[in-house]
């Protein structure tokens, strides 16, 4: 465990010293993004779960954070905590309905529920249509600090972002996250261990949608918009794509998938429709030399290396 709590320490630095080398608004759309696919990750790598309808809480927690804080005049932390709640209920009601089935049945509700959600936001009143909610104010953390400042806000998202990391890593390192990871393997048999999976499910379903909600709700007061872009399937498609990308079942892939795929879009958007292509062979790339993800592979490597210098008889924990 000693070189995860020096990669995690090495992450934390790079996350201080990164806006000072990177732009921060580019930053802050990737730790979103990052944070969004972590919590999919959670239903995805840790239950089986296969969401097509993630964007739904993303793209929704975002429309009521802006609105409460550019309507209400709500500070930031507050509008965050409403969006994120109204997103984690969303979640209740949609997971209560779709963890009833699985496979393909489950993705295509999950799937329909999301385009329902879509089509109330083109049609209710207060998010304003295909115009969206525009010129949402970052305001005063806590009445205080002038979150308008890129630096400011940057250190305040990764924050958050660690936070929401933080809460991943403990529920799956907890005996709930035992379970969760009991379900995903053998449903049937830990149901006749005398757990009832079906709440598992529920939970861990409100949990992902309430960190995805959280995501959107940063997002938002980040470029200060939020659009349909938020809560359509291709929201959905990329989430998915990232937590691929990056290795499904393990907390720090979608982090590094989701860092990839916004990096892609960014850099080569010059090039417009070709970015798509290019996305797409890269995805191709990596899953035909990654099969378990980027830091899957990187993983497995390690946990080989590990065992090989056991069977030669070197303890793997002591320092060179």
């Amino acid at each position: 465990m000693r070189h995860l709590k020096v990669g995690h320490l090495v992450l934390l630095a790079l996350g201080l010293v990164a806006p000072y080398f990177v732009y921060p608004v580019f930053l802050m759309k990737a730790l979103c993004f990052a944070l969004f696919a972590a919590a999919f990750n959670l239903l995805l790598g840790y239950v089986g779960l296969l969401s097509f309808g993630h964007a739904a809480y993303f793209g929704f927690g975002a429309y009521v954070c802006g609105h409460v804080a550019k309507v209400w005049g709500f500070t930031p932390e507050l509008a965050l905590l409403i969006g994120t709640a109204v997103g984690t209920f969303m979640g209740l009601i949609f997971g209560w309905l779709a963890i009833r089935r699985q496979g393909i049945y489950f993705a295509m509700i999950t799937l329909a529920l999301a385009q329902m959600v879509y089509f109330f936001c083109i049609q209710a009143p207060f998010t304003h249509g295909e115009d969206g909610i525009q010129a949402i104010p970052r305001g005063y953390l806590f009445g205080l600090i002038d979150l308008n400042p890129n630096l400011t806000l940057y250190y305040f998202v990764l924050v958050i972002f660690l936070l929401g990391l933080f809460i991943i890593q403990r529920i799956t390192h907890s005996p709930f996250g035992r379970v969760l990871m009991a379900v995903r393997e053998n449903e049937p048999r830990t149901i006749s261990l005398g757990y009832k999976t079906h709440r598992y499910k529920l939970l861990a379903f409100v949990l992902s949608a309430g960190l995805s909600s959280l995501a959107g709700a940063m997002k938002v007061l980040v470029f200060q918009l939020a659009s349909l872009t938020d809560v359509h399937w291709h929201t959905s498609g990329e989430v998915v794509l990232m937590t691929l990308l990056g290795g499904v079942g393990t907390v720090l892939g979608p982090v590094v998938g989701a860092f990839l795929v916004v990096a892609i879009q960014n850099y080569f958007a010059k090039v417009g429709a070709w970015v798509t292509i290019i996305q797409g062979t890269i995805f191709v790339a990596c899953v035909l030399t990654f099969r378990r993800g980027i830091v899957g592979e990187l993983r497995e490597w390690w946990q080989r290396r590990d065992r090989q210098r056991q069977d030669a008889g070197v303890d793997p924990n002591r320092s060179g």
